[in-house]
């Protein structure tokens, strides 16, 4: 399959724009909302995703004429534990800050809902060239949605703008001392769950609207 065919530019495209996993299916809303506090933690979580969605969604169409039915879906999760070991693995060596603040949440990458639900729905009916895509755009989609809902959380509710740089995050930009003195006050709502909601559910409202998605009566 061509990477520029029009198939292929489909299966990336949809789910970042007309069937988003988290906006559109409502899939995965526990990790948006809690790696969403700050960038950072958003943009590793995203690659972690990117690693483990793209990599089961090939091994798994690689092996999928040799999986019994009847235990495809203990096969899944020990391909994607497996995957998701690595991921965990990799950032205590490399980035152990980081590893710490998402501790549990990389381990429920093993039960996300987008990742089981692509392996059994796309990855196991499909080639490993067409897995790879949807994995791929199934992924840009997801990260898209946290680091819109943890950009506007951080700088709104802490003042600060942060990115990963192997410690314990790199300040790119931060509400100036003027600001408070005139007399700007960070939103303390945004750092909580309920405030996650509100930021989540605005951008949900937002790219459902962009989409044409009419609500059932």
């Amino acid at each position: 399959m061509e990477l520029f065919s029009t198939e292929s530019k489909k299966i990336i495209n949809d789910p970042i724009n007309v069937n988003n996993p988290i906006s559109l299916q409502v899939l995965g809303i526990c990790s948006a909302l809690a790696v969403t506090i700050r960038l950072d933690q958003a943009i590793i979580m995203t690659l972690a995703v990117l690693f483990v969605l793209t990599s089961s969604n090939v091994i798994l169409s690689l092996i999928r004429n040799y999986i019994p039915a009847r235990v495809r879906i203990v096969i899944m999760l020990s391909v994607i534990a497996s995957l998701v070991s690595v991921v965990d693995e990799l950032l205590k060596a490399y980035l152990y800050d980081m590893s710490k603040q998402l501790s549990v949440f990389v381990g429920l990458i093993i039960t996300n809902c987008i990742i089981m639900g692509r392996a059994e729905a796309f990855a196991l009916k499909n080639g490993p060239s067409k897995a790879f895509l949807d994995g791929v755009g199934n992924s840009m989609g997801y990260g898209l949605i946290i680091i819109i809902v943890s950009f506007f959380r951080e700088l709104f509710g802490a003042g600060t703008i942060t990115l990963p740089d192997g410690g314990a995050g790199y300040v790119l930009w931060s509400i100036p001392d003027s600001w408070y003195a005139a007399g700007y006050e960070n939103i303390g709502l945004l750092v909580l769950s309920p405030g996650a909601f509100i930021i989540l559910g605005l951008v949900i409202w937002f790219q459902r609207e962009m989409a044409g998605v009419e609500e059932d009566a």
